[in-house]
């Protein structure tokens, strides 16, 4: 997690500060390869998360599905355990790169056996947002105010 200041400036007439944290997901072992999910990446790359998630729920690659779980768990991490706004979260860097490499054989002619390599990638991301303003709490407690009891009515008693 990274925290950096960010100067705000409204309206040139008030200047104030607000906090932008850094917050990382990871996906190490992705069974695809890392040129077919890196173009995936490539459209998602330097937008907001809301935008990111839409874009990848409508892009029919394979590779569509992990890169979407990766950006939700970033969001999820951002929000939840850094109490970052929904709203305001966008991604900061998405990278691609090579996971582990399996060496397999394919037979081929003539009794040979064909070297192939199945490519694994790791997805990473990171997201940034400002922290949400937590609600403002009241500085002086309401007087307590003393309830009297209520007397119960009396109770005519019949005569026999």
């Amino acid at each position: 997690m990274v925290n950096s200041l960010q100067h705000v400036n409204s309206a040139n007439t008030v200047e104030s500060w607000q906090v932008s944290m850094s917050v990382t997901a990871i996906a190490n072992g992705v069974r695809m390869s890392p040129r077919k999910v890196g173009e995936v990446v490539a459209l998602v790359r330097n937008r907001t998360v809301a935008d990111a998630l839409v874009i990848l729920e409508h892009t029919p690659r394979r590779a569509a599905k992990p890169v979407a779980k990766v950006i939700a768990s970033a969001a999820a991490n951002a929000t939840h355990n850094n109490k970052l706004q929904k709203d305001s979260l966008i991604i900061e860097s998405i990278q691609v790169g090579p996971g582990t490499v399996m060496k397999r054989y394919r037979a081929g002619a003539m009794g040979r056996a064909k070297p192939y390599k199945r490519r694994s990638s790791n997805i990473k991301v990171v997201v940034g947002g400002t922290e949400s303003k937590p609600a403002a709490k009241p500085t002086s407690k309401p007087k307590a105010t003393t309830k009297q009891a209520a007397k119960k009515p009396a109770v005519k008693k019949e005569k026999k």
